[in-house]
């Protein structure tokens, strides 16, 4: 295939809703664009029969859906008939007040640039990748005289060998271990490589095997690396030949020790092809995409194979419309993932995918070399995609199972807290410190389907005028400036409830609850007839903090002053003796209580408190590191990364800048004799 220029961002003339096709709304209704299928044919004049991408968009500006086609005046003409279309795009169609274009050369290069546009806009309407995170790799970085193993994410920027991608960070750090013993590589970064005046502890460990001090060569040592590089390429076998014959020759001449160190290499190789979940023949580099569909919901089971080893798996689970089906929800899939991944030669797939050979295609174009999508039908590669099947019916059917104990969960919120409706987001917050210092606040967010941790955040204690340890000022600064913001970030919908408001007066006279107050400047999460209902909301439904009653009035001063009134807020107090199992709750209005010891619903709060409490704990432990371990160099304006690395590098260590004298310290490069005499007058103000 002959080379041609990756598809960009449209830069090309785009079109938007004609003149003609907006309606006047009447006098007496507020202006408002039109929509539906009149609009949508108000662009047939001007499109012409190339491939192309489109965008659908709604009144409020939103994007609802990205799709690319073939020929752009036949698609779009199916959309101005309006009828004939299953709901969801018959709803996309009402909603549709614009609509913007992209040409492109091929149809292959719109297939590239709508999965490009999906994760920039994640329209609505279109199947979306939950989890977009990239992929962790192994990197044996090239641009230095002795090659570091480290674990790579991102851009492959840095000159080097990169292998992967792994399933999990964890697996990659339990393989770089383990090369780490079999090559015998180092791990630290240049500067500590540079400053190193006698071998480390993991070169008298057996992990490293000393460049730094000259404990081996050079060349010598570019040779494990290239070693390590062929392994991970798939040349496991030659490599474990030759240290064998290695092995053998040392004990043949009676070095005894150097023999061992050649057998403890040989089992770290073994180690890490025996942690191999299955391994088959015929596979090389091939990633394996297997789907299973039930319940409204589709699993993506991923396997990855890389030089001839299995490097592990991850189950997706894509948010698409029920009536999607599996096929197109698995094509949609691939074309996001590879949208920052790099394919490999091959894909496997458990379904012929509709448009197979076009995926193909575009993903060959992206990678610039020959990829086959293919659905096999027997032999080796059959059996690898059913394995991979099963495991995705099997993550599936697991997901259904939590979702359903999740939802009986939930519903156990709404007659322990008296709320309308079960809570879709809860938000727990709780605080972290030692007499004051490196004090960080936490919150953690759970919804229907478990804690969504992308919707963690952590909040470093600014205000100057709080006393050492005052947990209650720590809690107004934290939920101040979380709804602050939320205000500014997301609409609020005055005069409705929200899902896990509290029930009314009528509900309360009832069940003995405290009526909620409930004014104009109540909020909700947005639910109109035609929002997606599987969106997960930005306000919460219920907000429980850990701590008593003066928590709890805390928080209610927050609310007080920012006028939200419709967030049921709940203070969770540990019982006497800080027992689990007698927490006492705290409500706005309402007398303190407990819940039965053995409670399902008692057990899933002390659950999400745990993680709050995991939470903001482990923020305080990072914050308060990283002030015990503060370089002084950070502190001194105008040096940045560059400048610090050159410090370092030329006297070894901060103490040693400091130390320096003036003309010292302009003979470093990058360093002018003004900035010298900064970095000097920073350490000598006295």
């Amino acid at each position: 295939m002959p080379k041609a220029d990756k598809p960009t961002l449209p830069s090309a003339e785009t079109l938007r809703a004609p003149a003609a096709a907006q309606s006047a709304p009447p006098a007496d209704a507020p202006a408002r664009p039109a929509t539906g299928p009149d609009v949508i044919a108000g662009y047939l004049p001007h499109l012409s029969g190339s491939p192309g991408v489109y965008r659908m968009i709604g009144a409020d500006g939103e994007v609802l859906y990205v799709g690319k086609a073939r020929n752009l005046k036949k698609r779009v003409s199916s959309y101005a008939r309006g009828g004939g279309h299953n709901n969801r795009i018959t709803s996309m169609i009402a909603q549709t007040a614009a609509m913007e274009f992209v040409t492109t050369a091929t149809e292959s290069e719109a297939l590239l640039l709508e999965a490009n546009l999906i994760k920039i806009h994640r329209p609505r309407f279109n199947v979306l990748m939950r989890d977009d995170k990239s992929f962790a790799n192994i990197l044996i970085a090239r641009d230095h005289e002795a090659p570091q193993l480290r674990k790579h994410r991102g851009a492959r920027t840095r000159k080097g060998d990169y292998f992967g991608p792994f399933a999990s960070a964890g697996a990659v750090n339990r393989t770089i271990h383990t090369l780490q013993r079999a090559f015998l590589l180092r791990t630290c970064t240049d500067s500590v490589y540079e400053s190193r005046t006698r071998p480390c502890l993991l070169y008298q460990i057996k992990r490293c095997a000393g460049p730094c001090t000259g404990e081996i060569s050079l060349a010598d040592y570019n040779k494990l690396a290239d070693e390590a590089a062929a392994f991970l390429r798939g040349e496991g076998s030659r490599v474990r030949d030759e240290l064998q014959q290695k092995m053998e020759a040392a004990s043949a001449e009676l070095d005894f020790e150097r023999a061992a160190i050649y057998r403890d290499r040989l089992a770290a190789l073994a180690q890490i092809t025996a942690r191999q979940d299955i391994n088959l023949d015929g596979i090389e580099d091939a990633d394996i995409f297997a789907a299973a569909q039930e319940g409204g919901q589709t699993c993506v089971q991923v396997f990855f194979f890389r030089g001839g080893q299995n490097w592990g798996n991850r189950a997706n689970f894509p948010r698409a419309d029920q009536q999607q089906t599996v096929e197109e929800v698995l094509s949609a899939f691939i074309a996001q993932f590879y949208d920052a991944q790099p394919a490999p030669p091959t894909v496997l797939v458990s379904h012929d995918l509709p448009e197979r050979e076009l995926l193909s295609e575009a993903l060959s174009l992206k990678a610039e070399r020959k990829v086959r999508v293919h659905a096999p039908k027997r032999g080796e590669k059959r059996a690898a995609v059913e394995h991979a099947q099963r495991n995705a019916r099997e993550a599936l059917g697991r997901r259904l199972a939590e979702s359903a104990s999740q939802a009986r969960l939930l519903e156990g919120l709404v007659d322990a807290f008296g709320l309308q409706d079960a809570p879709r987001r809860i938000e727990v917050y709780d605080n972290s410190h030692i007499q004051g210092g490196q004090a960080v606040g936490g919150m953690i967010v759970a919804g229907r389907e478990g804690f969504v941790k992308s919707h963690y955040r952590k909040f470093n204690i600014k205000a100057a005028d709080l006393t050492p340890g005052d947990d209650f000022g720590m809690m107004r600064e934290v939920l101040r400036r979380r709804f602050t913001r939320l205000m500014k970030e997301a609409a609020r919908a005055p005069d409705a409830p929200a899902a896990g408001s509290l029930r009314d007066a009528r509900d309360d006279e009832e069940v003995g609850h405290t009526p909620s107050l409930r004014g104009p400047q109540a909020r909700s999460n947005p639910a109109p007839d035609d929002a997606d209902p599987d969106a997960f909301p930005a306000w919460p439904d219920l907000v429980l903090i850990d701590g008593g009653q003066g928590q709890l009035s805390a928080a209610s001063e927050v609310f007080a002053e920012l006028g939200i009134n419709d967030v049921p807020l709940v203070a969770v107090a540990k019982g006497p003796e800080r027992n689990a199992g007698r927490e006492r709750f705290f409500m706005p209005g309402r007398s303190p209580f407990s819940l039965e010891p053995r409670d399902p619903v008692l057990y899933f709060i002390q659950r999400l408190r745990d993680e709050a409490h995991r939470f903001a704990i482990g923020a305080h432990r990072t914050r308060r590191k990283n002030a015990n371990v503060a370089n002084p160099l950070d502190e001194i304006a105008g040096i940045g990364p560059t400048r610090k690395r050159a410090l370092l590098n030329h006297f070894g260590s901060a103490k040693a800048v400091s130390r320096a004298g003036l003309d010292d310290l302009a003979a470093v490069p990058g360093i002018s004799r003004s900035m010298a005499e900064a970095i000097y007058n920073h350490f000598h103000d006295k």
